[in-house]
C-alpha cells in the first residue's frame, strides 16, 4: 500500500470532514463506527489478507478508539479491543504465525489462572462476574494475539510507515472535533491546574492525551523522516503542531511526556544509523522540532495564564505544590504491591484488586498501573509475564536492529501501561508492532530532503 501526494492530502481532508460531521451530526459517529469494522472485514476477506491487510485494519481501529469512545460511536466499549484480536485472529488464519513465537503463547497460557481464581474469589452477588473478568483480561488477551502475529513477521519499512499513518488518520478526525468542541476562550473552562473534560472532548483526558501524544509523535516523525515535498512536510508540521497543543491543554501529562519521549527515542536510532550527510540534516530537524516545541509551550503557557507550567510542575492554581505527584495512583499502586506481597503465588484473580479497594473505601477505583495490577491479580505468575514482555523484544533486537521504531513502541507501550493501564487498544496493538522484522528495500529511504 503506497500513499501519493494527491492521495495522501486526500486522506487528511477526508479525516477533517469526518470530525466535523461527527461534530455536527448525531449519529455519524455510530455510522463511522460501524463502516470501520464492515469495510475492513471487507478488504480483509477480498484479499486475503495478501498484504498483512490486517495491520492496517487494526491499527485504523486502534487509531480511532479513544474518537469513537468520546464520541458515543463505538459499537460497545470495549469493541476496538475485541476488533484487533478478530483481524489479527483472521490473519494468522489466512498467513499463519511463526512457530517461534512460544514465549506469547506461554504468556496467555499464563493468564489463566488468574481468571480462574476471581471465579473463586469475585464477590457472586454484587458483580457480573463473566463481564467483569472480560472487561479486565480483555487488554492482555489483545496484546497476546497481536503479539502471536507480529511475531518476527517480515514488513517493509514503507509499509510500518504507511501503518503508523493508518493509525495517525482517525486521530486527525478527533484532533478538529476537539477543536470545534473546545471554547476558542479555554480560559472560560479551566478551573485549575487537574485534568480538564472540556478541553478534552467531554471524554476523559487521560485517554485522549494518550491519543493526542501518539498523534503527535506519528506526525512529527513524518515530518522529520518521510515529507520528501514542502507541500507534505507543511502539512504534517501543522497536524503534529495542532495535535501537540491539544495534547497540552487536556492537562493530562502522560500522554504527551509519552509521545515526546517516544520522539527523542527515534532521533536517536536514527541518528546514530545515519551517515555524515544525514547527521547533518538530521542537526537542523533536531533544531527545528526543539524551536517548535518551545513555541507551542509558551503559545499554551499564554492561552491557559500559566496554568500549564503549574500543571507540570505538579502545583495547583494558586502556585502549591499539590501533595501527590500522580493523583493518587501511587496510593493505589502501593495497595496492589501489599495485596501481592501477602498473595505472592498467584495473586488474587483477575478484577479482585478494584473489589479489595471498594471494600476498604468505599469507592470504586480502577488501577492505573498494568505492571503493579499484573502482581495483585496474579502473583508471581505476573512477574513472569512481565519478564516476558519486556525481554522478548530485546532479544529480537538484537537480530533486527532495522527496526528505527522498535524502543519507541516499547516505551509507549511501558510508559502509557504505567498511567493509562490498558483501558485502550493502544498499548496491546503498538507493543505488538515491536515484534516484527523490518527491513529495508533498495527503493525505500528515510526521506531528510524536500523538494
Amino acid at each position: 500500500m503506497e500513499f501519493k501526494d494527491k492521495n495522501y492530502l486526500f486522506l487528511i481532508l477526508l479525516h477533517a470532514l469526518i470530525g466535523v460531521l461527527v461534530y455536527s451530526i448525531p449519529g455519524f459517529s455510530k455510522l463511522y463506527g460501524f463502516s470501520i469494522l464492515f469495510v475492513s472485514l471487507y478488504f480483509i476477506i477480498k484479499t486475503r489478507n495478501r498484504n498483512n491487510e490486517v495491520l492496517y485494519a487494526a491499527a485504523y481501529i486502534v487509531g480511532s478508539e479513544v474518537f469513537l469512545r468520546m464520541t458515543n460511536g463505538n459499537i460497545s466499549h470495549e469493541f476496538s479491543k475485541y476488533g484487533v484480536m478478530l483481524f489479527l485472529s483472521m490473519g494468522m488464519f489466512y498467513s499463519g504465525f511463526s512457530k517461534n513465537a512460544v514465549p506469547y503463547w506461554i504468556y496467555l497460557i499464563l493468564l489463566i489462572p488468574g481468571v480462574i481464581i476471581a471465579t473463586y474469589t469475585l464477590n457472586l452477588t454484587t458483580v457480573d462476574i463473566r463481564k467483569t473478568i472480560m472487561f479486565n483480561i480483555s487488554g492482555p488477551l489483545c496484546l497476546g494475539f497481536a503479539s502471536l502475529y507480529c511475531y518476527n513477521r517480515k514488513i517493509s519499512i514503507g509499509e510500518i510507515n504507511n501503518i503508523l499513518l493508518v493509525m495517525g488518520l482517525p486521530i486527525i478526525a478527533c484532533t478538529i472535533y476537539l477543536i470545534l468542541y473546545t471554547p476558542s476562550d479555554i480560559k472560560t473552562v479551566l478551573t485549575g491546574t487537574g485534568s480538564n473534560a472540556e478541553t478534552s472532548g467531554g471524554f476523559g483526558p487521560n485517554q485522549v492525551s494518550t491519543a493526542l501524544g501518539l498523534g503527535m509523535f506519528i506526525f512529527f516523525a513524518r515530518v522529520m523522516l518521510i515529507s520528501r515535498t514542502k507541500l507534505l512536510f507543511a502539512t504534517n508540521l501543522i497536524i503534529a503542531v495542532l495535535m501537540t497543543y491539544r495534547g497540552l491543554i487536556t492537562f493530562s501529562r502522560g500522554g504527551v511526556i509519552t509521545g515526546f519521549l517516544m520522539l527523542i527515542i527515534l532521533l536517536y536510532f536514527v541518528y546514530i544509523n545515519s551517515k555524515y550527510k544525514g547527521k547533518v540534516k538530521l542537526n537542523y530537524m533536531i533544531v527545528l522540532t526543539g524551536l517548535l516545541m518551545l513555541g507551542i509551550w509558551f503559545y499554551t503557557e499564554s492561552k491557559t495564564d500559566g496554568l500549564i507550567s503549574k500543571r507540570y510542575q505538579n502545583k495547583d492554581a494558586l502556585g502549591r505544590v499539590k501533595g501527590s505527584n500522580f493523583t493518587g495512583r501511587e496510593e493505589i499502586a502501593a495497595s496492589e504491591i501489599n495485596a501481592f506481597l501477602d498473595n505472592p503465588f498467584f495473586g488474587i484473580g483477575v478484577a479482585k484488586g478494584t473489589e479489595l479497594r471498594l471494600e476498604q473505601t468505599g469507592e470504586v477505583v480502577a488501577s492505573h498501573n498494568e505492571i503493579t495490577r499484573l502482581l495483585c491479580e496474579h502473583g508471581s505468575l505476573g512477574a513472569l509475564i512481565l519478564l516476558i514482555l519486556f525481554s522478548t523484544p530485546i532479544f529480537l533486537y538484537l537480530d533486527n536492529k532495522q527496526n528505527i521504531y522498535l524502543f519507541c513502541f516499547l516505551i509507549f507501550w511501558l510508559l502509557t501501561i504505567n498511567h493509562a493501564a490498558m483501558r485502550t487498544a493502544s498499548p496491546s496493538f503498538i507493543y505488538a508492532l515491536s515484534l516484527l522484522k523490518i527491513q529495508f528495500k533498495q527503493d525505500e529511504e528515510v526521506a531528510l530532503h524536500r523538494e
